[in-house]
C-alpha cells in the first residue's frame, strides 16, 4: 500500500486538518492533526485512527502502523519535534 493511498483514507473518513504518512510498503508512521482529538484519551485517538484502516490491516496490507495524534494546538507545539 502508498502512503499516499492511505492519506487520502485517513483524510475522507476523518476530519482532519493534516495528515503525515511515512512508510516502507508495510510498516507505516501516522501523523494526524485535527480538533476532533481534543477531548480524546490516547486509546481513543488510536482507535479512531485505526477504525478507516481495519480493512487494510484485515487483508496484510498494512502490517504495523504507528499512530500519533494531536490537536492543532498540539501539533503548533510539538511539531518542530517531530521534523516539520
Amino acid at each position: 500500500m502508498e502512503n499516499k493511498e492511505i492519506k487520502d483514507v485517513l483524510m475522507q473518513a476523518l476530519a482532519l486538518e493534516e495528515a503525515y504518512v511515512t512508510g516502507d510498503g508495510s510498516h507505516f508512521q501516522v501523523i494526524v492533526v485535527g480538533e476532533l482529538f481534543a477531548s480524546m484519551s490516547r486509546v481513543k485517538k488510536q482507535q479512531t485512527v485505526y477504525a478507516p484502516l481495519m480493512e487494510y490491516i484485515a487483508d496484510n496490507r498494512i502490517h504495523a502502523l504507528s499512530i500519533k495524534a494531536y490537536t492543532p494546538e498540539e501539533w503548533q507545539r510539538d511539531r518542530k519535534l517531530n521534523g516539520f
